[in-house]
């Protein structure tokens, strides 16, 4: 009883206000028609209340969420299926589910009485033009009496992830490191076969199947040795992303670190099709859930777009270098990067001489904060370090500026530039 008279909507405490005042008029005025008409006023809401706070509804909640990964302005739908665990039938049942606010508005439904072990179910459909990984729910049902008189709130604990990754837009095939991307000429081989004595081993690398492990070399070493004698067959991209606060202006969805997510998506979904495996390298380091020299994850870029979808911003003043393990084994190496000065210029020359000549998007971070403000010249140092690289301003569709850079590769470049300054 006392928990039902808890859940007494404002029309509720209206009837026993009325009934109250009724009550006492006729008392005063002597009317008993009037007693009679207060009366009911009064028992109404407290039956109602009686009844509502009696009944111990057994619900259950299935939620489904089709699908779990979607594109910034994506639709994705959201299905939620009530059952009625209870041998009496449900009254009046308010349904919300909880959303953040990116998602849009919380929706409602309300769902008349549910019989005995009967389903009731419905969608909805969500959509953010942000990234991110958001909370869908819990689930609020609210059960109420037909006259709306008495409303208690029950909540599910169960709750959905929805990630929503950046926007991609495709891009034409352009060579990259001296190959077509995907090209048949730029997949590594696998090394012949030979005897024991000619495995090729490294270091091992977290994710390396323990299958792989040469006992000998290890025994020899003192370390985990891995054989090297079955390469993957997809082409290798390692993928740079500057992700310092101290190098990209503006806030929110209009940010310079907001264009380069993006356009970083783009590069690897990209590479992905044409048959690359691509790792992403943040500045604090290689990403965990970019497994690059996983063979069996080569054609999946989810992992990546999954990390993109939740990237932030960094406090390191500098770019790491710990990822670079081993020259020449790095592949296609493609970076983007914000706002650079001299202290940058030990780990952008490591990342050059790791492998074949790199390429970079240099965003001119400083337009996307005052668009009248001059291009700068990121990209000449860049090239005077012996990379390929191209100015970005907010205004530069991607898919022409990826088919400059690709000419910029073609064309001959010395690795042995003379290193200049940034100013």
């Amino acid at each position: 009883m006392r928990l039902g008279l808890s859940g007494l909507t404002s029309r509720g405490r209206s009837f026993l206000a009325a009934g109250i005042t009724a009550v006492v008029c006729a008392i005063v005025l002597g009317q008993p028609a009037l007693t009679r008409v207060g009366v009911l006023l009064l028992v109404l809401p407290v039956l109602c209340a009686l009844l509502v706070g009696r009944n111990r509804y057994q619900l259950s909640l299935n939620r489904t969420l089709s699908p779990g990964l979607v594109a910034a302005g994506q639709p994705a739908t959201v299905q939620l299926t009530l059952h009625n665990d209870a041998r009496i039938r449900t009254g009046l049942l308010l349904v919300e589910d909880q959303l953040p606010y990116a998602l849009g508005n919380r929706p409602r439904f309300v769902v008349d009485g549910l019989k005995a072990g009967s389903p009731r179910s419905t969608t909805y459909q969500v959509r953010s033009d942000v990234r991110g990984n958001f909370t869908i729910g819990p689930l609020l049902v609210r059960v109420s009496d037909p006259f709306g008189l008495v409303e208690l709130g029950r909540s599910f604990h169960a709750s959905t992830q929805l990630v929503v990754t950046p926007r991609t837009v495709p891009l034409p095939p352009v060579p990259i490191g001296g190959a077509w991307t995907g090209a048949g000429d730029n997949r590594p081989r696998a090394f012949a076969t030979g005897s024991a004595e000619d495995v090729t081993v490294r270091e091992y690398r977290r994710g390396d199947d323990l299958r792989r492990v040469h006992w000998r070399s290890s025994a020899r070493t003192g370390e985990l040795m891995v054989r090297r004698e079955e390469q993957p067959w997809q082409s290798r991209a390692t993928l740079v992303l500057d992700n310092r606060a101290t190098a990209h202006r503006g806030t929110g969805a209009s940010s310079s670190l907001e264009a380069a997510v993006s356009h970083a998506a783009s590069i690897a979904a990209h590479l992905t099709q044409r048959g690359f495996t691509v790792r992403l390298v943040t500045a604090d380091g290689e990403d965990p859930n970019s497994v690059w020299h996983d063979r069996s994850r080569g054609q999946d870029v989810s992992p990546i777009l999954e990390a993109l979808a939740v990237l932030d911003t960094t406090r390191r003043a500098h770019l790491a270098t710990d990822w670079i393990a081993e020259a020449g084994h790095d592949g296609v190496l493609i970076a983007l990067l914000g706002d650079l000065d001299d202290h940058d210029h030990t780990a952008l020359r490591r990342m050059r001489i790791s492998g074949r000549r790199p390429l970079a998007l240099a965003l001119d971070v400083d337009a996307w904060a005052r668009p009248s403000s001059p291009p700068a010249g990121r990209a000449a140092w860049l090239s005077s370090l012996g990379w390929a690289a191209i100015n970005v301003r907010p205004s530069d569709a991607l898919a022409p500026v990826w088919q400059e850079l690709g000419r910029r590769a073609e064309a001959p470049g010395s690795a042995t530039a003379a290193e200049g300054s940034l100013r």
